[in-house]
C-alpha cells in the first residue's frame, strides 16, 4: 500500500514538473529570453500566508543556519526541477523489488 502511496504522488509531482516546464518554455519563447519559475514564487501564488509563516518557524528551531543557506537555495530553484527531482526519488521508492535469479535466493 505504501509503495503505491509513493508511486502515485511521484507520478502527480512529476506531471506538475512537467507542466510547470511547458509553462516555462511557452513563456520564454513567447517573451524571447529565458523565464524561470522558482519554487517561492510558486508557494507564494498558491498559499502566501504558509510561507509568511515558514520562515520564523525554523529559524526558532534551527536558527539561522537552516533558513539562509539551506531554505533560500530550494526556494530559489525551479519549480520544475524541483517537482521532477521529488517525483523521481518517490518514483524510486516505490518501485517494485526484482525477483531474485540463481543463488542470490537464499
Amino acid at each position: 500500500m505504501i509503495r503505491f502511496l509513493l508511486r502515485f504522488i511521484g507520478l502527480i509531482c512529476l506531471a506538475a514538473g512537467f507542466i510547470l516546464l511547458i509553462y516555462d518554455g511557452t513563456k520564454s519563447i513567447a517573451g524571447n529570453r529565458l523565464f524561470l519559475t522558482s519554487v517561492r514564487a510558486l508557494w507564494e501564488l498558491i498559499n502566501a500566508s504558509s510561507l509568511a509563516k515558514l520562515e520564523p518557524t525554523i529559524q526558532s528551531y534551527a536558527g539561522g543556519y537552516l533558513w539562509d543557506p539551506v531554505m533560500m537555495t530550494i526556494l530559489s530553484a525551479p519549480s520544475w526541477g524541483l517537482l521532477g527531482g521529488l517525483g523521481i526519488i518517490l518514483l524510486l521508492l516505490g518501485r517494485k523489488k526484482r525477483p531474485l535469479i540463481g543463488y542470490a535466493r537464499s
